[in-house]
C-alpha cells in the first residue's frame, strides 16, 4: 500500500496537470456515480490527506479516491498512449486541453460535497505531511492504548496518517524495538523520538522519486539512546 509520501507525489502531479483547469472530460466508473458529468467545471485542487486524495472541483464537489494495494492515477499528455493496466481497470478519467488524468484499479472512489468531505476522512489522526501536523496530539492518540503492539499503533489512521508497512518497519528497526512491543512497554523517551522521526523520515522522501531511510545528515538525530529488549541470540 502506497504511504504518505507517495500519495503526496501522487497529489502534487495531479494538481500540476488539472488544477485551475477546465475539464473537458469526465468519466467515473463506477456504477454510484456513473451518470455524474464534470466537464465544464474547474478543478480548484488537488489534495493528499494521510494515504487519501481530495480532488476538489468548482461547485462544491470533491472527488475522493484512495489507492490501498493496486490503486494509480496516471497523468498523460493528449496524443500519449495510457499505460497503467487494460482499459477495463480504469475507474475514473478526468481530462482538460492540456492532460489527462486517468486512475487505474481505484478501490475507493466517490463524489461528495466538499463541505462533507470529513465523511471521507475526518476520522483521521494529525499527518506527517500535513499542516496539520500536531506531534503531541499523535502521541496522546498513541498512548491511549498501551497494551496495543507498537507496529499496529503506527498503521492506525486514527493515531497519526501516513505511515504504512516500509516505515512502520524502519521506524522499529531505528528504535531498536520489536513492533510487537506494546506501546506501554515501551522504554522511557522512545514514542516522541519515533514520533519525531517518523515525520523527518517522510518529509525527506515527499519529493524523492526513490524513497530511503537510512540515516544521512539530515537524518542524523538518533530517535533513541536506549536500546530496545534484547533479542534472542543478542
Amino acid at each position: 500500500m502506497p504511504e504518505g509520501d507517495t500519495v503526496l507525489q501522487t497529489a502534487t502531479r495531479l494538481h500540476a496537470a488539472l488544477a485551475r483547469r477546465v475539464l473537458t472530460r469526465s468519466d467515473l466508473r463506477v456504477p454510484r456515480f456513473a451518470t455524474a458529468d464534470l466537464t465544464g467545471r474547474t478543478v480548484l485542487d488537488v489534495t493528499a490527506r494521510g494515504k487519501h486524495l481530495l480532488t476538489r472541483i468548482e461547485g462544491g464537489l470533491t472527488l475522493h479516491s484512495h489507492l490501498r494495494m493496486d490503486g494509480a492515477w496516471r497523468v498523460f499528455a493528449p496524443d500519449e498512449r495510457w499505460r497503467g493496466g487494460p482499459v477495463h481497470q480504469i475507474r475514473a478519467i478526468l481530462g482538460n486541453a492540456e492532460h489527462t488524468a486517468v486512475g487505474y484499479r481505484l478501490p475507493v472512489l466517490e463524489l461528495l460535497r466538499t463541505s462533507e468531505e470529513d465523511r471521507a476522512v475526518g476520522h483521521l489522526g494529525p499527518d506527517l505531511l500535513g499542516p496539520d501536523w500536531d506531534p503531541g496530539l499523535a502521541l496522546d492518540r498513541l498512548l491511549a492504548a498501551p497494551d496495543r503492539p507498537l507496529g499496529d499503533a503506527l498503521l492506525d489512521q486514527r493515531n497519526l496518517a501516513g505511515i504504512g508497512n516500509v516505515y512502520k518497519c524502519e521506524l522499529c528497526f531505528l528504535a531498536r524495538v520489536t513492533p510487537w512491543l506494546p506501546v506501554g512497554a515501551l522504554p522511557d523517551g522512545v514514542l516522541p523520538r519515533l514520533v519525531a522521526l517518523a515525520e523527518r523520515l517522510l518529509h525527506a522522501n515527499r519529493d524523492r522519486p526513490t524513497r530511503t531511510t537510512t540515516i544521512t545528515s539530515e537524518l542524523r538525530t538518533a530517535p533513541s539512546e536506549t536500546p530496545g529488549p534484547a533479542r534472542d541470540g543478542g
